[in-house]
């Protein structure tokens, strides 16, 4: 799994605009740019995908810019990871599972799947809100003891 720079610089960003638009009022890409440094015609990219998704509207004209189209408590890093068009997925082997021969029996397939689950699970639990609300670590100290899924 790798996390390109479109999807740290939508989660960035989606996080700018949170705290920039308190109270749902639309927020220029300019000022985003800014606020984070990213470039403006990057953004442009990454809100249209951000919008095309459902997550940010838009409003145009004079004032206008990029606002939420759901609370912060519902929104979640997965769904922004998503829409920029991250692939949240652990590489488990070099092969195509309709290549493998030895997909029913592999144990380290069956590792991979269970760190994706995890890795997938932890993103959808984290909401923006809960980001900007926290000043606790967002990783416990204690991992959950599961077992790897039989396939």
């Amino acid at each position: 799994m790798r996390i390109t720079t479109r999807g740290r610089y939508a989660l960035r960003a989606s996080l700018a605009l949170a705290k920039l638009g308190k109270e749902g009022e639309p927020i220029s890409i300019n000022s985003l740019s800014e606020e984070e440094n990213i470039s403006s015609v990057f953004l442009e990219q990454i809100f249209f995908k951000l919008r095309k998704a459902g997550i940010v509207n838009s409003v145009r004209g004079p004032g206008g810019g990029f606002c939420f189209a759901h609370p912060l408590e519902k929104l979640t890093v997965k769904e922004i990871l998503d829409a920029a068009g991250e692939d949240l997925s652990v590489s488990s082997c070099d092969k195509h599972i309709d290549e493998c021969g030895r997909i029913g029996g592999c144990i380290s397939h069956r590792v991979w799947v269970s760190v994706t689950d995890l890795v997938n699970d932890y993103l959808r639990g984290l909401t923006l809100a809960s980001l900007l609300g926290s000043r606790e670590p967002l990783v416990k100290n204690e991992i959950p003891q599961n077992e790897i899924p039989q396939q």
